[in-house]
């Protein structure tokens, strides 16, 4: 039998606080070598993109992949699906949109409890799409936060985020009129957008801050400009071989021979300390997020675990 397990029961099963745990854990055993991360293909045509990113635990006993179809004008349908390594049958089929955009929003997290300043309380911002929710719910998850600011192309968009989450985490939020608005004196700067060119300029940036970008999952997308890049003292990636084919951000600092792939720092190397995080108060950071499926990995794992306990799903009697 293969557990099936659909949106709506993940939503009610994976918290964004037990999520960060399970991405910390995931980051860590993996720069540990206790796990493994394929990065993610692309098959391309006309109708669509399927996007494919593989992964491997030993300790949970469990290899799988995360699988998404892109159709062209259509949307994405997500779904991950987790084999027993032990007897080679699939364990489970899990609908994974809410799924990624919480491991998602979690990986910032880890990366601002590691990186942000311990009294950062204040966050702007840049994006307030779905995956801008699981951004802000991490960060608010790590840090005591008492006031964010969000900007939106979209002012109504941007308003609508605020009435939203407001409530919900108990944090003062106002929509602005300008990227630059939402940075100025911030302290956690999250960009999530589906950008082509820079939001977030280097000019706006100030001593101290941490920004986690997340958006820029392909090297025709950029969030950040040079200068943005260049003015951070760290620049971390969550892996360097999803860096080297995603990471639009850094690439002209790459051609450039300011930046080299195989010296970037990665999350969990900090996380286990083999390299250092923010070095000095005013240091300004950055955190490069493209997506690991590692990280689906871990939370899968733990999305079935409960489902299994609490009898939450269907078994499909295939496979057998």
């Amino acid at each position: 039998m293969i557990r099936y397990i659909k949106e709506q029961e993940v939503q009610q099963i994976l918290t964004m606080a037990k999520a960060v745990e399970l991405v910390e854990q995931a980051l860590r055993e993996r720069a540990e070598g206790r796990a493994v991360d394929v990065p993610r293909v692309r098959t391309r045509t006309a109708a669509g993109t399927l996007h494919v990113m593989q992964a491997a635990a030993p300790a949970l006993k469990l290899i799988g992949y995360k699988a998404y179809y892109s159709a062209t004008g259509k949307g994405t349908r997500f779904f991950v699906n987790l084999f027993d390594a032990e007897n080679g049958k699939l364990a489970a089929i899990i609908e994974a949109g809410h799924l990624g955009m919480v491991r998602t929003g979690a990986a910032s997290g880890v990366a601002t409890r590691y990186l942000a300043r311990k009294d950062a309380a204040v966050v702007g911002m840049l994006g307030a799409g779905k995956q801008a929710v699981g951004q802000l719910e991490a960060v608010c998850e790590v840090r005591k936060i008492r006031e964010v600011r969000v900007y939106s192309r979209n002012t109504d968009k941007a308003r609508g985020f605020c009435a939203a989450l407001s409530g919900k985490l108990g944090v003062a939020m106002h929509a602005v009129i300008a990227g630059a608005e939402a940075v100025r004196g911030a302290d956690i700067i999250n960009v999530i957008t589906k950008a082509a060119t820079p939001v977030l300029a280097g000019a706006w940036l100030e001593p101290g801050q941490h920004v986690n970008a997340a958006g820029s999952n392909a090297l025709t997308r950029r969030e950040l400009d040079e200068a943005a890049v260049q003015r951070c003292a760290r620049v971390v990636v969550d892996a360097r071989g999803t860096a080297r084919n995603e990471c639009g951000d850094l690439l002209p600092l790459i051609e450039n021979g300011l930046l080299d792939w195989d010296a970037l720092p990665e999350l969990g190397e900090i996380i286990i300390g083999r390299v250092p995080g923010r070095g000095a108060r005013d240091e300004i950071t950055l955190y490069e997020s493209h997506g690991m499926a590692i990280q689906d990995l871990y939370t899968g794992k733990y999305v079935l675990d409960t489902a299994l306990q609490q009898d939450i799903g269907v078994d499909l009697p295939i496979g057998e």
